[in-house]
């Protein structure tokens, strides 16, 4: 069962049964190990080099991250466990990025391809790793 609470601007916070805030939404500005109960939540990221750690593969995980920092300036970096791999293809007009699917390869946009707005969602399949749903931008496999 899921809770909000409504803020004094009117958004809606998913809290917690303790009515902890929970927010769906989180703004990293360092790099970052995520959990399961990180699971669901979209992340914001400004800052350049930040590099996000992601848990070992169980079915039905997902994460959204968004680059919102100025075109050309960030590099963002997942980083999946060592057996766990990225799987999957984000089509653009330049050039499809694919990713390898090898067991620790990282899934970056790249910073001199970078633009404000690039996202990626990956969805765990609790076995292999993880896979691209949906996005938009530059990626590689490095």
């Amino acid at each position: 069962m899921s809770y909000y609470k409504v803020q004094t601007d009117g958004t809606r916070v998913l809290i917690d049964s303790d009515g902890k805030s929970n927010s769906l939404t989180e703004i990293l500005t360092a790099s970052q190990t995520l959990t399961a109960a990180d699971s669901g939540k979209t992340f914001l990221i400004g800052t350049d080099a930040i590099v996000i750690q992601l848990p070992a593969t169980a079915l039905g995980l997902e994460y959204t991250f968004i680059n919102v920092g100025a075109d050309g300036n960030n590099t963002v970096t997942i980083s999946p466990v060592d057996v766990d791999g990225i799987f999957g293809t984000i089509a653009n007009s330049a050039a499809d990025s694919v990713a390898s699917g090898s067991d620790d390869d990282d899934w970056q946009n790249t910073k001199a391809t970078s633009n404000k707005g690039d996202r990626c969602k990956i969805v765990a399949d609790g076995t292999s790793g993880w896979y691209v749903a949906e996005g938009v931008g530059i990626w590689a496999s490095v």
